[in-house]
């Protein structure tokens, strides 16, 4: 009876560890992460993204060799299939990364914000398509939802709300090739910016010659910020992998949206976007679709003894 009463203790305790853990990850995706791109928003925006990667990598490389873990590096690349979708991973991830700036940068955040409230429904709906995985009723119609609500914003802005779109889209096909391939988080990582690397070493040098590299033409502030660019990235990338080890699915599923809550109220408060009417019935339109899938997650998480068994 004592060594399950420590069972369970210890059970809980990881249990709360790892709730502070997804918190923290996704209040630093809220607000440490737009806060610091908006600081910085005179530097390019493809410079930006350079020393997301460049500063990162060292710091992930550092990591693994604390951790023995850089021989599986290697390990994953000499199979062929997981190579290529590291490849397309690496793609889809540097579009998101390069999208998520320029939401920051140009005043768009709210389309952010939207976007990453939109993205569990694409996820589920990529599911289907792809992984033949079955789509419950309420499921259907929070995504029947979602696509009107973007169709609707689409009509009374009267163009694409492409950052709304092209954020989900990137990251839910990230997180598929990610799920497909089976490699750990910090190695895959890893290995994408490694992949990235030589594209953004060619496009530092362009900027270097056309002498209009933030990284020396701006002061102190802005070359110290590019080279904290990894921490920025990195940090809570480490919180949510810590976090997810942790916990159900369905309970990340629900803390998700912390990081598009902080988002918009980042937005409205401190940046002060325009959040109009039109806005304001499709955030409604999103929220109820949102309200239906963490519904159906909860339902179907206690139905199942196994949170992963669907």
């Amino acid at each position: 009876m004592v060594s399950l009463g420590l069972t369970g203790q210890a059970k809980s305790a990881a249990g709360a560890s790892g709730v502070l853990f997804a918190i923290g990850s996704y209040l630093w995706w809220a607000f440490v992460t737009p806060i610091y791109f908006k600081v910085f928003k005179e530097v390019p925006v493809v410079e930006l993204v350079i020393w997301r990667v460049m500063s990162g990598l060292p710091l992930l490389i550092a990591l693994l060799l604390f951790r023995n873990r850089i021989g599986e590096c290697f390990k994953v690349l000499r199979n062929k299939k997981t190579f290529l979708l590291l490849l397309a991973s690496t793609f889809f991830i540097s579009i998101n990364w390069i999208v998520y700036v320029i939401s920051v940068v140009t005043d768009r955040l709210l389309d952010s914000s939207l976007g990453y409230y939109i993205n569990p429904l694409v996820t589920v709906a990529f599911g289907f398509l792809f992984l033949g995985e079955r789509l419950h009723k309420l499921q259907k119609i929070a995504v029947g939802i979602a696509l009107v609500g973007v169709i609707y914003l689409t009509i009374a802005q009267g163009s694409l709300p492409w950052i709304s779109i092209t954020l989900p889209c990137t990251f839910a096909m990230y997180g598929l090739l990610r799920k497909i391939m089976g490699v750990g988080s910090i190695e895959g990582l890893a290995i994408e910016m490694m992949f990235a690397l030589p594209i953004c070493l060619g496009l530092q040098w362009w900027l270097f010659s056309n002498d209009t590299a933030g990284i020396i033409a701006g002061n102190w502030f802005i070359t110290t910020g590019l080279l904290l660019g990894g921490i920025v990235t990195i940090v809570p990338l480490l919180l949510f992998a810590s976090g997810a080890r942790r916990l159900k699915l369905s309970t990340l599923g629900i803390l998700q949206y912390i990081a598009p809550t902080g988002q918009l109220l980042l937005a409205i408060v401190i940046f002060n976007e325009d959040f109009n009417s039109d806005r304001a019935i499709v955030f409604g339109l999103i929220w109820f679709a949102v309200i239906l899938y963490s519904f159906d997650a909860w339902r179907s998480s206690t139905l199942t003894a196994d949170p992963l068994a669907e």
